[in-house]
């Protein structure tokens, strides 16, 4: 009898495979310790090697994360779901609200770390946002936490001339946020574009996340316009990949 293509697959493969269905259908729920290297070698008759790389797979997938002395437990954690269209509405942040409140419902989002500063604008920033020679940026950098996670690092940068003395040079910008500051500067933005790229996190990204080693991170660039096309922000994100669901919503 021919070998069906999971029979050809690797040992390894087939076992994170099983756990992973186990996973799925709720026989293993958040926060439960999966099966050790020895209980996998002792059920499917393989060596530890074999035990230990099924295991990376579920971890590398952002399924699972080992905890030190104790095992390789079932991520407890919810993805979020980021709403690309209906969080940069004029109806969310116009209204006060952040537009973060879109993507985490009733879940605690932390902004644990803020630095605002001007700073030269790098070439890349420079082109985009059209500045002339030697016009500086206002930058704010911030590590966005949930539930204890961090999940997002963000980088904005603003032409100084656009935002000096206002809100947006604090840490603190009020109400509906840059976007809001933005509009009563009277740059309000009417238009966005995001650009979506994946790699793997330099190790400096993979410490301030916190993340899974295999984990990899997706880097959005938006860039924010005012009227008659006048890019006033860019914002460099990247997100650790296991924690996200990007969500595009819109009509035909």
């Amino acid at each position: 009898m021919a070998n069906t293509d999971d029979d050809r697959r690797p040992k390894y493969q087939r076992i994170a495979d099983s756990l992973r269905e186990a996973i799925q259908s709720g026989e293993y729920g958040p926060g439960d310790r999966l099966p050790g290297e020895n209980e996998l070698m002792a059920a499917h008759g393989v060596a530890r090697m074999t035990a230990r790389q099924a295991l990376s797979v579920l971890r590398d997938e952002g399924v699972a994360e080992a905890r030190k002395g104790a095992g390789v437990f079932v991520r407890a954690f919810r993805p979020l779901r980021r709403r690309g269209i209906q969080r940069l509405s004029e109806q969310q942040w116009g209204s006060g609200r952040s537009i973060w409140s879109a993507d985490i419902e009733n879940r605690a989002l932390e902004v644990d770390q803020v630095t605002v500063s001007e700073e030269a604008a790098p070439d890349r920033i420079s082109a985009v946002l059209d500045l002339a020679e030697e016009e500086t940026v206002c930058v704010r950098r911030r590590r966005f936490v949930l539930e204890g996670k961090p999940v997002l690092l963000a980088t904005s940068y603003l032409p100084t001339s656009v935002v000096a003395g206002s809100a947006i040079t604090q840490e603190d910008t009020g109400p509906g946020g840059t976007y809001a500051r933005l509009a009563e500067l009277g740059y309000k933005p009417v238009h966005f574009r995001e650009e979506i790229r994946s790699r793997m996190p330099s190790k400096d990204e993979a410490a301030q996340l916190s993340m899974s080693s295999g984990t990899p991170v997706i880097l959005i660039c938006r860039t924010a316009f005012a009227d008659e096309g006048r890019p006033v922000e860019i914002n460099e994100m990247t997100l650790d990949a296991a924690s996200y669901i990007l969500e595009y919503d819109f009509d035909a």
